[in-house]
């Protein structure tokens, strides 16, 4: 099993571009809080991104950034400049287009900007375990980058049938190798579960977790799995996955649970038993400690809006 093409695979991930600029110094555009994460491609000439915490990052040629939040954030070469609100800006339906916007002076930059959403938010989704603002320089195996972005401007250019779902699969195939390149960069201990699926210990570990979320796992059945006695694997996992791993298997249960209450007719019951749990009862609790909903209100909710979330989500809060 491949975690990760599972995982996106059920967030249902998606996105486009947003706009393509062309800018002369000096130039300033203000982006407003937005319910997804945002990219900026730097392809020429240098920024500055600012959040509004206070956070800045200089930005040169080649440079990709991705706001995971969706921070309202400045793009500028020149911060005394009046931004310009990108909520301002229109773009006729189907056609990128370019927008030229900043004075006549050098250096000229060129910005392609668009969006990562997930249809089906949870919590330690993969967007989670990313950083607030991640930057991601130019590399000697780039060329992938620059390809993916042309090909997204080329399709955005004119309106032709299945634009909408070319841009979206384009989408996808960028955020993968994006990841791809995050999680190549990490240390030891970074990344959550994305950076432990490279350890010869863990990664395992998390596989026979997702593979087999019903089993009772226990420290000592998983370290014996993977080759380590039961405390020093508890303490290797806690260590490179920031959870322990009896947390992290309720919660990847919980995930199991949520995703076929959506996508299929099982029963509760059923659903219980497939994740773990002897009794509907206990099974409910906890997915209601969880999720903040009962299964049978959650099925309804996610269903009725298409499965873009629902509210009242509450933390966990799952003993140890």
């Amino acid at each position: 099993m491949d975690i990760l093409a599972q995982v996106l695979d059920r967030v249902r991930l998606g996105g486009t571009l947003l706009f393509h600029f062309e800018l002369g110094h000096p130039w300033n555009l203000a982006l407003p809080a937005r319910p997804y994460a945002l990219f900026h491609y730097l392809s020429r000439g240098s920024a500055t991104l600012a959040l509004d915490q206070g956070q800045e990052l200089h930005m040169t040629a080649g440079d990709f950034v991705v706001i995971t939040r969706g921070e309202p954030h400045l793009i500028y070469s020149d911060r005394r400049t009046v931004p310009l609100p990108i909520p301002d800006l229109g773009r006729l339906p189907g056609r990128l287009g370019v927008v030229r916007h900043g004075g006549n002076a050098q250096p000229l930059s060129t910005m392609i900007c668009g969006n990562f959403t997930v249809e089906r938010p949870s919590r330690g989704s993969v967007l989670e375990l990313l950083p607030p603002l991640l930057l991601l320089k130019p590399a000697e195996d780039g060329e992938w980058l620059e390809a993916i972005l042309q090909r997204m401007v080329s399709e955005s250019a004119f309106a032709r049938p299945g634009q909408d779902v070319a841009l979206s699969r384009l989408t996808e195939v960028l955020f993968v190798e994006v990841l791809r390149s995050w999680i190549k960069s990490l240390n030891s201990g970074e990344g959550g579960w994305l950076g432990a699926m490279a350890d010869p210990h863990i990664g395992p570990a998390l596989q026979l977790i997702h593979e087999r979320p019903d089993r009772p796992w226990t420290l000592g059945d998983l370290g014996l799995s993977v080759g380590l006695g039961r405390s020093a694997f508890s303490a290797r996992f806690t260590k490179l996955v920031g959870q322990s791993m009896y947390r992290y298997l309720i919660a990847r249960r919980m995930a199991e649970a949520a995703f076929l209450l959506e996508a299929s007719d099982e029963g509760i019951a059923r659903i219980a038993t497939r994740v773990g749990y002897e009794t509907t009862a206990a099974f409910s609790k906890l997915f209601q400690r969880h999720h903040g909903l009962s299964p049978g209100r959650y099925r309804a909710v996610r269903r009725s809006d298409g499965g873009r979330g629902s509210e009242g989500v509450v933390e966990a809060e799952v003993a140890d």
